[in-house]
């Protein structure tokens, strides 16, 4: 039996090994094909549309006393930014009044506060009058009811802040024209 079996190996080993080393097998074939196509393309091309970015204008810094504007207007054919920034003068005097007052100057800090009609008005309804040239008190007072039209005036404070709003209000009819014209 053993040596019936070490005959089907050998057999089996000699098949194996034979089909390993036979000769590979080679098919050539020739083939012509046309081929027509007929057709209409149409190609579109749509753009974006044109943007008009308006400039960004940091304001971030909180030692800066301003505010940033910007805007822009967009048409088809053409586009317009722009951007500004406008000085806060509330924020400058209190500025300005605290660095003086940390410097030891607390009338100066009171007087640059004063110029404010609002404060001027609160001060003198506390009765503690703003300064007056060097004078603190009733010295003051007295100077300020002798000198009326040294005070600071209210009219003038909203004028400034309305000649602003026009200036605005200018501008973007301006802008509303110029979208109509185009």
């Amino acid at each position: 039996m053993k040596v019936f079996i070490q005959t089907i190996l050998v057999l089996i080993f000699v098949c194996i090994s034979s089909s390993a080393y036979a000769d590979p097998i080679v098919t050539e074939s020739t083939s012509n094909s046309t081929v027509t196509t007929t057709g209409d393309t149409k190609t579109t091309v749509k753009s974006p549309p044109p943007s008009a970015i308006s400039p960004s204008i940091n304001s971030s810094n909180s030692d800066l006393c301003t505010v940033g504007i910007s805007g822009a207007v967009q048409t088809q054919i053409l586009g317009i930014s722009g951007g500004s920034t406008v000085r806060d003068l509330n924020c400058e005097r209190l500025k300005l009044s605290k660095t003086i007052y940390d410097m030891g100057m607390k009338v100066a800090a009171v007087s640059i506060m004063c110029q404010d009609p609002r404060v001027f008005k609160a001060m003198e309804m506390a009765g503690t009058p703003c300064p007056f040239r060097g004078k603190i008190g009733d010295e003051a007072q007295k100077e300020w009811d002798d000198n009326v039209e040294l005070q600071p005036q209210t009219s003038s404070m909203e004028t400034k802040k309305n000649d602003k709003l026009e200036g605005a209000a200018m501008g973007v009819g301006a802008s509303l024209l110029l979208l109509l014209l185009l």
